[in-house]
């Protein structure tokens, strides 16, 4: 009875059944949309030959894990930061040479019957590793040198699932931005970060002399605005016109030069499947080979085929549900497998579908209750390491919600974003569950100074 106490004490149970409730209702999720009048339930469960069958064991793994690390020392987590971060870089390296392609992503290591993501798992060590360096009492925030050795723990692997074609999971990296910012980012980055952001994006989607014109409206329209500052202070007009400048040449030299000198053809494909934009290689600029060709061709016919084809089933799926649903089992497009890969990156369709409109409010406020419960723990730590791993969880948590569900509905492109604890998979189950089991065991030490 001592022991229960002891490994209870200080637990947010909040936390935990929330974790419970959305794991449970992804594996239920799961199940209706591989659902078969004709199959036993207990036969597949049993036989593992079902992705929710698979998805409970991995659950109960997750169960196991969970429970290893609220027994944990939370000192533990502090002193293999640094290590655990080495040992993440490692096994991304080693997909390079024993990973498995799958989908055209070479990022998975097999382990019989699971496949190991590292670059998902990563995550939880760039995390712990970002929380140690920041929490460092000689870390001098302020300092650029700090900043720049922060944003090197974050994008040193995202850069690496870049190399393994898994760039929506890079994305998830700059996630990290918003604990950086909490403990004294300067704002500026992140406006800088944005901006560029959006300026890539416009020179995909907008005609480059069209663009040119805009950049230089706006660059007008801020001087006018500006006019009475500027008469005081003349450097402001040299900043508008150099900001400009550097906008233009971004957008006519630096982002073309990037396109055809530096990235394949095929790759620069994707990119621009991913804004919906058509790719026309310039055979003048860089010169193909066979093989960059033959992939153009391969993703050409693809586009072609599947074009927008997932997003559009997946809205007649949500919609289908209308406000109450069409109770659990009794989906149409759920059963007759119109939604591709429903079980993984559009899990949320299931949930449409079964449970309606109201079922859908009820899971995104539960993914919000869960995050403002994170940031509420966060602000309550003594210890910066346990603080800065909090908002790292939250922003990870943030990022993954909004992409995923924008994207099953049309307001994102498809980037292979997973619905935490929800889509089916043990890594990122697995990864997610390490995430927040570790948060609950740090809070519940919350009065002590872990560095």
């Amino acid at each position: 009875m001592r022991d229960q106490i002891e490994i209870s004490k200080g637990i947010d149970w909040l936390m935990v059944w929330l974790y419970v409730i959305l794991v449970s209702i992804g594996i239920l999720c799961i199940y209706s949309v591989e659902y078969r009048q004709d199959e036993s339930f207990f036969n597949t469960v049993f036989s593992l030959n079902k992705n929710y069958s698979r998805q409970l064991l991995f659950a109960v793994i997750c169960g196991i894990v969970a429970t290893f690390i609220l027994l944990t020392d939370s000192k533990l987590f502090t002193a293999m930061a640094n290590i655990s971060y080495v040992f993440g870089i490692i096994l991304i390296l080693a997909t390079f040479v024993i990973g498995r392609d799958i989908n055209g992503s070479k990022s998975w290591i097999p382990l019989g019957f699971f496949n190991l993501q590292p670059i998902e798992l990563c995550k939880i060590f760039t995390a712990l590793a970002l929380a140690k360096f920041l929490s460092r009492p000689e870390t001098n925030f302020e300092k650029s040198s700090s900043q720049i050795i922060a944003g090197a723990i974050v994008l040193t692997p995202a850069a690496l699932s870049i190399l393994q074609n898994e760039t929506g999971l890079a994305l998830v990296y700059f996630a990290f931005l918003i604990p950086m910012y909490r403990e004294g980012l300067p704002g500026i980055y992140l406006i800088i970060g944005f901006s560029l952001a959006i300026l890539v994006v416009a020179t995909i989607l907008v005609e480059k002399n069209t663009l040119a014109i805009i950049l230089t409206a706006i660059a007008i329209i801020m001087i006018l605005s500006f006019k009475k500052t500027i008469k005081r202070n003349k450097s402001v007009l040299f900043l508008i016109i150099f900001l400009w400048g550097v906008s233009v040449g971004i957008q006519r030299f630096a982002v073309p030069y990037v396109f055809t000198k530096v990235l394949h053809p095929y790759q620069v494909e994707r990119i621009m499947n991913t804004f919906g934009a058509d790719y026309q290689p310039d055979q003048n600029a860089q010169k193909l080979t066979a093989e960059d060709q033959k992939e153009i061709e391969k993703l050409n016919e693809k586009k072609k085929a599947t074009e927008n084809y997932n997003v559009k089933q997946s809205k007649i799926a949500i919609g289908s549900g209308g406000f109450w649903g069409k109770g659990f089992l009794k989906g149409t497009q759920t059963q007759g497998d119109f939604v591709p890969e429903q079980h993984t990156d559009f899990i949320f369709t299931s949930v449409g579908e079964n449970f309606g409109f109201w079922g859908s409010a009820v899971v995104v406020l539960l993914y919000v209750l869960f995050m403002l419960r994170i940031v509420n723990v966060a602000e309550r730590q003594r210890s910066k390491f346990s603080r800065v791993y909090a908002y790292s969880i939250a922003a990870i948590l943030f990022f993954h919600v909004s992409v995923n569900i924008c994207m099953t509905v049309g307001l994102a492109p498809v980037i292979g974003i997973t619905l935490p604890l929800m889509s089916y998979g043990g890594s990122s189950l697995l990864t997610f569950t390490i995430l927040i089991f570790i948060l609950i065991r740090l809070d519940a030490d919350r009065q002590m100074i872990l560095r």
